[in-house]
């Protein structure tokens, strides 16, 4: 059987390095995505509490619904998601950018 591994409009506003605040043990914390999965999110976070440290081990998975973003993290964006433009023209950008025409005198 294959695991849905579509990302759902609740999780797609959060993002690997974002600041995240959430509950645990009715204490509040705050950390940062380290990793996603399907309904939840693995975040790295700091606490002053000996019991909270030994038991998480300054990590926690948490479902996306109780997650509250604090801070974005930056976004890298890729040259090659030019979605906006059509197929046709991407290809002849991509030509014409990596034409080169040498001449060699062959005799």
């Amino acid at each position: 059987m294959a695991k849905n591994a579509e990302v759902s409009e609740a999780q797609s506003k959060y993002h690997v390095g974002d600041e995240v605040s959430f509950k645990i043990e009715k204490q509040t914390f705050k950390g940062f995505i380290d990793k996603s999965y399907t309904n939840s999110f693995l975040i790295t976070f700091e606490s002053d509490d000996p019991e909270i440290i030994d038991k998480y081990h300054k990590k926690v998975v948490i479902n996306n619904r109780h997650l509250k973003l604090i801070k974005a993290a930056p976004r890298i964006k890729d040259d090659d998601d030019n979605q906006d433009e059509p197929a046709d023209k991407k290809s002849k950008k991509s030509v014409s950018q990596s034409k080169k025409v040498v001449q060699c005198d062959l005799r």
